[in-house]
């Protein structure tokens, strides 16, 4: 009984610091995002709804909106996110070394850099 006990414990416990964790990683991609669409010309208030955000990252990249419906297909989302990564820091005059890295991998930190950073949106003529 008392195993039990112990086991469910830690069980609730962990769950929530991922939670906690999950969260605030959150809110800091919604702030990095809500400078980013505040730079390339978009509201920033879209960084707060999760699949609205996705599409225009989409958009940003020079995509058609309509290509973000990819994001829903298992193996066609990974490519497609590694895709809009490199599109996006291209626009932003990064290289796809720090797109793939920053932006696919740790979004966190990456879009932070844009956001706050030096960096500028080109538009494609």
């Amino acid at each position: 009984m008392l195993a039990t006990s112990i086991t469910d414990q830690a069980s609730v416990s962990s769950l929530w610091t991922t939670s906690i964790f999950g969260l605030v990683i959150y809110v800091i991609v919604v702030v990095a995002l809500w400078r980013v669409f505040a730079k390339a010309g978009w509201p920033g208030i879209l960084a707060i709804i999760p699949i609205v955000n996705m599409f225009i990252l989409v958009k940003i990249a020079g995509y058609s909106a309509w290509l973000g419906l990819l994001y829903f297909i298992p193996i066609a989302n990974l490519v497609l996110a590694i895709i809009v990564a490199i599109k996006v820091g291209e626009r932003f005059g990064k290289g796809g070394a720090f797109s793939f890295f920053l932006l696919f991998l740790f979004p966190f930190i990456g879009y932070l850099i844009l956001g706050f950073g030096d960096a500028r949106y080109a538009k494609r003529a």
